[in-house]
């Protein structure tokens, strides 16, 4: 059978220039889809935007489309322009949202909706496909009905150990083209999934059922001493809160003489509770941590349930300093704040040094317990504001005010004269399109309120 796996191109085309992933969750489908003998294409249309044309030229019998929240409307729209012209076409949608929100993909052009780990249950449907057997027995999929969608039996999460090797041979041209900021060309690598904190604006450990699941770290090395990148982003939901794994797999890779910029995802807890950890993976290549700080008060953690304090906070940034690990904090705006609020951020911000720092409205994705607490105060269910830039609970300050908030933070949390040797990171052609770039995100965040 031949299958085109679709990565659906950005609601929002600015948020490609700051980074842009490889399509792992494809790679992993492809490799799956290949052991049983299809034929498979993987189209990015983030940079390849002819989705049609490829259409028209592979033909498939198959299509997987993948996508988050804000892509809810995007895949939908392609899967009514794809049936159009290939009518015999399959459809099959997966991915984050539809794992948490099947519902919303309860089309007639969708054919079949992944629920959970799409690997084994994508075989599965292009087996019976091929075989033209029945897909009910199939576990973790969805079936769109007008009188309500069909569900199968849940499947268990997958273990990750009997995952394939993603196939990366399906995204050669355009693996140049994969970074996050300065880490250019990037590979993707995944470790672990699920989280073993509770956030209640988070959904990644709702998903596998509040399990941390893991790989074996020998397995991790024989992947890595496959990827020609020169960088690294594990990108697990938390890649250290397992440190005993974490530091077995830093000495494999350490003996496998691998060398490589990794870039990963750390909570505030997890560095203070293992500096030592953190050290070793620094002497290994270890470049830069995504620690989400989130707030600046620990009454409004604590509501968070984000497990971590202010005085933790300057702890985990002091470890990082001192190991010559840059911070990529992360912080998120409470729509309730009050100008005072965000002039109390703006100067906590200020007094860490960060190098590096963002700041993301508190947003209640779908999947998460304040999606469920909060859902009759949602301003707006239109997908493409589930972005973290718009607000979509009520806020204090008029929507404009915010915004205009939001924008300030962004340009006077980290002084110019200290964000200079980041920007020389870029090269100086690098540094000056950046600065443009800026320029143009804070427009938008500025104007974000005309969105609604």
């Amino acid at each position: 059978m031949k299958v085109l796996l679709i990565q659906p191109p950005s609601h929002n085309p600015l948020i490609d220039q700051f980074f842009l992933f490889e399509p792992l969750a494809l790679e992993y489908l492809g490799a799956g889809l290949k052991l049983d003998g299809h034929t498979v294409e993987l189209l990015d249309a983030r940079l390849e935007p002819d989705i049609e044309g490829a259409c028209r030229r592979f033909q498939p019998e198959l299509v997987g489309l993948t996508g988050y929240t804000s892509h809810v409307s995007i895949i939908k729209d392609l899967a009514t322009r794809l049936k159009a012209m290939l009518p015999e076409l399959f459809v099959v949608v997966g991915g984050r949202h539809a794992t948490v929100q099947p519902e919303d993909f309860n089309e007639p052009d969708i054919d079949v909706v992944v629920i959970g780990e799409g690997v084994f249950t994508l075989r599965e449907i292009a087996s019976a496909l091929a075989a033209r057997t029945r897909l009910s027995e199939i576990k973790g999929i969805a079936v769109p009905c007008p009188k309500g969608m069909i569900f199968s039996p849940p499947r268990p999460y997958t273990d990750l150990n009997d995952l394939p090797v993603p196939d990366r041979s399906l995204t050669t041209h355009c693996r140049k083209q994969y970074f996050s900021e300065w880490f250019k060309p990037l590979a993707s690598v995944r470790t672990s999934l699920g989280c073993t904190a509770r956030c209640n604006f988070c959904a990644l450990w709702k998903i596998t059922g509040g399990r941390y699941l893991r790989r074996d770290p020998a397995a991790v090395v024989a992947e890595l001493k496959t990827i020609a990148e020169p960088n690294v982003f594990f990108c697990d939901d938390e890649s250290m809160c397992d440190a005993r794994r974490m530091d077995r797999l830093a000495d494999l890779i350490r003996e496998a003489g691998i060398h490589k910029n990794y870039f990963l995802y750390g909570r505030v807890d997890t560095i203070i509770n293992h500096p030592e950890l953190f050290a070793k993976w620094a002497k290994i290549g270890l470049a830069q941590v995504f620690v989400g700080m989130e707030d600046f008060s620990d009454q409004r953690l604590a509501t968070m349930n984000k497990g971590i304090t202010t005085a933790q906070q300057g702890q985990a940034v002091k470890i990082l300093d001192d190991l010559g690990i840059m911070m990529y904090a992360s912080y998120m705006v409470n729509p309730d704040y009050s100008r005072a609020d965000f002039r109390n951020l703006l100067a906590y911000v200020r007094r860490f040094k960060h190098k590096y720092a963002t700041f993301t409205v508190m947003t209640p994705l779908p999947g998460t317990k304040l999606h469920a607490e909060r859902y009759g105060d949602i301003l707006s269910h239109k997908p493409e504001l589930y972005d973290m830039v718009h607000a979509l609970l009520p806020t204090t300050l008029p929507l404009p005010e915010f915004h205009r908030e939001m924008a300030t933070l962004w340009a006077k949390a980290v002084p110019f004269y200290r964000i200079i040797p980041t920007l020389a990171r870029f090269g100086l052609q690098g540094m000056f399109q950046r600065i443009r770039l800026f320029g143009a995100v804070l427009k938008k965040i500025r104007l974000a309120h005309l969105d609604y």
